[in-house]
């Protein structure tokens, strides 16, 4: 169990600029750099005791944070093609 936050530039270190680039330019990137911002935030959360959750609550945040991060990598392949 991991107890550090896990933010974007972590999570694709050799792709900061296109990173700052879609949060920039792209409004739907933005939508979701948000949403995994707060999800992450709350497991985190979870993780360090602060909050208390279900096993399935905690299962199902973790899902939906890595739906996300499949679709960013999907937009970082997008941009580096263009």
């Amino acid at each position: 169990m991991s107890h550090v936050l896990h933010d974007l530039h972590a999570e694709f270190p050799d792709h900061s600029d296109i990173l700052h680039e879609l949060k920039v330019s792209d409004r739907h990137f933005r939508t979701l750099a948000d949403r995994y911002h707060d999800i992450n935030k709350e497991i985190h959360r979870i993780e360090s005791e602060v909050e208390a959750a279900s096993d399935e609550r905690s299962e199902d945040l973790k899902k939906q944070r890595l739906h996300i991060l499949d679709e960013i990598a999907a937009m970082i392949s997008k941009a580096k093609a263009a």
